[in-house]
């Protein structure tokens, strides 16, 4: 989910076109010759047909590649609490500066959100993405050597910007290159390995906080970064931003690649459709956005984009080890204790994940919030109990039990929506916008929260956390869409039709409920 558009540009890498033959290497793109935005699907020679197993065996490879953007936004936000211990007392941090170090990556994210979606839709979702890898390898290795606090906060901010960008491009690429069958859990991989990267944050934290090496926590981030920084390279871009930009030959040919011959021509024809639509009525990005059923559409994205936030779900993941440290637990013990939280959110997010396409979006959501709502209740009740071991593991406990709910539902539910339901002449600006305010959002928390924990307690922090759940919870029934099953370009018509009139809410397999 502005300034990182300012970092001179490098040369965009050559796109790679998949052969006309169904292997699974990816080769190098070669020139094309120009096309034209109405060029016709079917004036193209079909290719052969995938077999099913080597279109899955592609798809996992563009899904792995690309997602390692979702490893490095889950360990960059994750590692940051097993540092933060051994940074306090290195830097001499008060709980405002434990903020600021913490927000810092934050509010630089916000503003890579917004420029990762114009980027994205301006030089492709790849090209953007390699951007981000390129800022990622950069970012790591600045933390990691930061000799001040002020060096800190600027490193990563900068690195922010990378985590902002990927947040909103890698979503946004995997949703646009999935058959619509498999869409929602292709794009909840990314939400996997979010928390991936954050269990993997966790565990190299417990290994390293013997020996207070939190820059080698912060500096290891560089290895996946360079693994998706060259594996980028090896990827296409998105039928539809092909057809965007009138490469319609290259949309074909990797269309053809995920999708049965048949399948994909009527794919092909059925994005060229909608965007010629757009293309009559376009008047700009900008300027599309005060259509008044897109502009409900951006609201609605927006208040998704602040439920998954205001409900305290990155509280706990940046200060865990704090929350559980003022329990009565040690620094070493309460940083290793958090590895369960980071496992217990990989296991719920695959749970979401098998899930989100058989249930719906909205059963997820309002189920999951429920869930969030009694576990903080509980939790902030927790606090009131004299300090003791079994105290520390009570409340451990309910932070797992909250983010077994928050990770398996709002957290999968949100980031899928927001790769859906925007129109594909505004998806890319949209979805920054979004998590722009998602981003912002997360950076108020994050700065509040160790202040908010030293003034109110715990118990009455996680109470206001858990009040924000029932608010969340009202929204989503009245608001949230329900996207399951729908090719992208058949949902953008309904949300067109009933988004000015009857309310998104109502969207249902392209009927009305």
């Amino acid at each position: 989910m502005a300034a990182p558009s300012r970092h001179p540009t490098p040369p965009t890498p050559p796109t790679p076109s998949p052969p006309s033959t169904p292997s699974t290497t990816p080769v190098p793109n070669t020139p094309s010759a120009p096309h034209t935005s109405h060029s016709s699907p079917t004036s193209h020679p079909t290719l052969p047909s995938p077999t099913p197993r080597k279109a899955k065996r592609f798809i996992i490879g563009i899904a792995a590649i690309a997602a390692l953007g979702g490893t490095l936004f889950g360990y960059d936000t994750g590692v940051v609490s097993g540092a933060l211990p051994f940074m306090e007392t290195h830097f001499g941090l008060t709980s405002l500066g434990e903020g600021i170090i913490t927000s810092a990556l934050l509010i630089g994210a916000a503003f890579g959100s917004l420029a990762g979606g114009r980027m994205s839709d301006k030089l492709g979702r790849r090209t953007a993405l390699l951007w981000a890898g390129a800022v990622f390898i950069g970012g790591a290795v600045a933390v990691a050597l930061a000799p001040t606090v002020a060096f800190m906060v600027v490193a990563r901010f900068a690195l922010g910007l990378a985590v902002g960008s990927a947040s909103v491009i890698t979503p946004l690429y995997l949703s646009e290159i999935a058959p619509p069958h498999i869409r929602g859990r292709l794009v909840s991989f990314n939400s996997l390995m979010i928390v991936s990267g954050q269990l993997l944050a966790y565990l190299i934290n417990a290994v390293l906080a013997r020996w207070e090496a939190w820059r080698w926590m912060l500096g290891l981030a560089a290895l996946p970064a360079v693994a998706l920084f060259i594996g980028l390279f090896f990827l296409p871009d998105t039928p539809r931003w092909y057809i965007s930009k009138g490469r319609t030959e290259q949309a074909a040919k990797v269309l053809r690649r995920t999708l049965p011959a048949e399948e994909a021509d009527g794919e092909l024809a059925r994005i060229g459709r909608a965007r010629a639509l757009e293309a009559d009525a376009r008047r700009g990005a900008w300027q599309e956005l005060r259509t008044p059923w897109v502009r409900r559409i951006l609201l609605i994205g927006v208040g998704l984009a602040i439920v998954q936030q205001i409900t305290g779900v990155n509280a706990v993941i940046y200060f865990a080890p704090k929350i559980l440290a003022s329990t009565g637990l040690g620094t070493n013990a309460a940083i290793t204790a958090t590895i369960a939280v980071g496992a217990v959110s990989v296991v719920a997010t695959a749970i979401g994940m098998s899930l989100i396409d058989k249930v719906g979006r909205r059963p997820m959501l309002l189920t999951g919030l429920s869930g969030m709502t009694v576990s903080l209740v509980l939790l902030g009740a927790s606090f009131h109990l004299p300090k003791s071991t079994g105290v520390s593991f009570l409340v451990l406990g309910l932070m797992v039990l909250y983010m077994g709910f928050m990770q398996a539902t709002l957290n999968t539910g949100v980031w899928l929506l927001l790769a859906e339901m925007f129109p594909l002449t505004v998806r890319g600006l949209a979805m920054g916008a979004a998590v722009f305010v998602m981003w912002l959002t997360n950076f108020t928390v994050a700065l509040v929260f160790p202040v908010l924990l030293d003034a109110a307690g715990a118990g009455t922090t996680f109470w206001l956390f858990g009040l924000m759940c029932v608010l969340s919870l009202l929204f989503c029934k009245r608001y949230a869409p329900e996207t399951k099953g729908m090719a992208l370009e058949d949902l953008e018509h309904e949300l067109r039709r009933t988004g000015s009139g009857s309310g998104v809410e109502k969207v249902n397999n392209g009927t009305e409920e």
